[in-house]
């Protein structure tokens, strides 16, 4: 008689380990993919903190992080909680996933446009920019008038050129933060001390909104960091003539310290550093004004000749031919 032979048995947990088991090089790849990403995520960071001026310190108490880990996290080296990053986004007045460098969800017809928008080549933006705005937005909210706004970092000059501007052209000079100031009742600096810098965007809005409004004729300067609202920057954009006024960082910060305003950079040891980085991180949206003028290594008359032309080409004809009027002496700015 045979013998009958036993069924074979399965290991199932030896088998279980075949399956799951990973070679080396898909470790490697698993890993090298972590570290891009937090790498990404810790140049985003630093880059949106860039945008809005803050140094790390005011980062680390607006989120409640400590400075040397918001320090690892922007280096790539840190790794944060949803929660951590939910604190960065939310002191940063931004999104988490904006952060993360993940889409927002959209429609089906915005996110084939997306699509689309991002095949085209740089040059080929700014008329499709033009052809929308011709063709989907209404006339009166693309009417710049004799509006023109004067945008960038603090000591390039705006405050010097715009009032200049405002004498020659003989209309109304204003400073959106002043009107912010007056509207909350307190300096800019406090504000965000006492309500963040969020509060701070939103009472600039209205700002503008309403100096807009007002004044169909107008020289107007706006904070630095008016671009990282999309929304306010994108209003004064459309509603008014746009002039990116620059200059080498170097000239920035001899002209900041001269006027005794060393914000945001004040008790920093990396403040040129910080510096660079803002201009790096706002270059972009300062660069979608109209035009722009350099006032680095020129004495006051020199630049405030080539805004008088900008703002002439700008106005055409409606533009006032009164004289000029610039200190004397070779002033610097």
């Amino acid at each position: 008689m045979p013998i009958a032979k036993k069924p074979k048995t399965h290991n199932k947990s030896a088998n279980h380990k075949l399956v799951d088991r990973k070679s080396p090089l898909d470790s490697l790849s698993n890993a090298g993919a972590a570290a891009a990403f937090l790498a990404a995520l810790g140049r985003e960071v630093r880059r949106s903190r860039a945008k809005r001026g803050m140094t790390r310190r005011q980062l680390a108490e607006a989120s409640r992080a400590s400075e040397r880990y918001l320090a690892q996290i922007e280096s790539g080296a840190g790794n944060p909680s949803v929660t951590v990053l939910r604190a960065i986004a939310q002191a940063l007045d931004l999104p988490a996933a904006a952060l993360l460098g993940e889409p927002s969800a959209h429609s089906a017809a915005r996110a084939a446009l997306l699509d689309l928008v991002a095949t085209l080549p740089d040059s080929a933006l700014a008329e499709l920019t033009d052809l929308i705005e011709a063709r989907l937005v209404p006339a009166e909210s693309a009417d710049r008038a004799r509006r023109i706004a004067l945008v960038g970092l603090r000591g390039a000059g705006k405050s010097t050129l715009g009032r200049m501007l405002a004498r020659h052209l003989g209309w109304p000079f204003i400073e959106l933060d002043r009107v912010v100031e007056q509207d909350y009742g307190a300096s800019i600096p406090d504000m965000i001390e006492m309500a963040g810098t969020a509060t701070f965007r939103r009472h600039e809005r209205a700002a503008l909104e309403r100096v807009i409004a007002d004044h169909d004729a107008a020289v107007i300067t706006t904070a630095g960091g008016i671009v990282s609202d999309r929304e306010s920057y994108a209003l004064l954009l459309r509603r008014s003539h746009t002039i990116w006024i620059k200059a080498r960082p170097e000239e920035h910060m001899v002209r900041v310290m001269a006027q005794g305003d060393f914000r945001p950079m004040a008790a920093n040891r990396e403040a040129m550093a910080d510096l660079v980085a803002i201009l790096e991180a706002r270059g972009a949206d300062y660069a979608r004004a109209q035009t722009q003028l350099d006032t680095s290594g020129e004495a006051v008359e020199q630049s405030f000749a080539k805004l008088q032309r900008m703002a002439g080409d700008m106005l055409g004809p409606q533009s006032n031919s009164s004289a000029p009027r610039v200190p004397a002496g070779g002033a610097q700015l």
